[in-house]
């Protein structure tokens, strides 16, 4: 009877060593603390990051026409649209071109760390719009 009885409380030892450390992990792995919202950007700031390029097809006559991308830290943009409707604001900004020239200006820096001086930005809203944000008036800032 003896016998059974240290066998028994042999494995009972044995089951609280293993389960004892697996409950105190279960304990400290609390939520991370919430992801505070990027910094603002206005018009006239720069905003840097990497450049790349998109091909999506044109809503008015179906052609494949580049769409350049910015993407970046987290930002919070300018009253109204804040963070839209994000945790902690856009990180990818869509760069319209308005004429040839400043698409053959993108052109060459695809892939690589650019800045561009923001003059009007606003949150995505077309179904079409792969970035969370978009820079509709902006300029090009040479590094030297």
């Amino acid at each position: 009877m003896t016998k059974l009885f240290a066998t028994r409380l042999a494995l009972a030892a044995t089951m609280m060593l293993v389960v004892t450390p697996a409950i105190s992990a279960q304990q400290d792995d609390a939520a991370p603390p919430p992801s505070k919202p990027g910094k603002p950007i206005n018009t006239g700031d720069v905003l840097s990051g990497e450049l790349n390029a998109m091909k999506v097809r044109d809503v008015k006559n179906g052609k494949r026409v580049a769409t350049y991308q910015i993407t970046s830290e987290p930002r919070r943009l300018p009253p109204p649209n804040g963070l839209c409707n994000l945790e902690t604001g856009p990180e990818t900004f869509q760069l319209v071109t308005s004429s040839d020239a400043q698409a053959a200006q993108l052109k060459s820096f695809v892939g690589k760390e650019i800045s561009v001086k923001v003059d009007e930005i606003a949150c995505a809203s077309d179904a079409g719009q792969m970035s969370e944000a978009v820079i509709t008036k902006w300029s090009l800032i040479k590094k030297q």
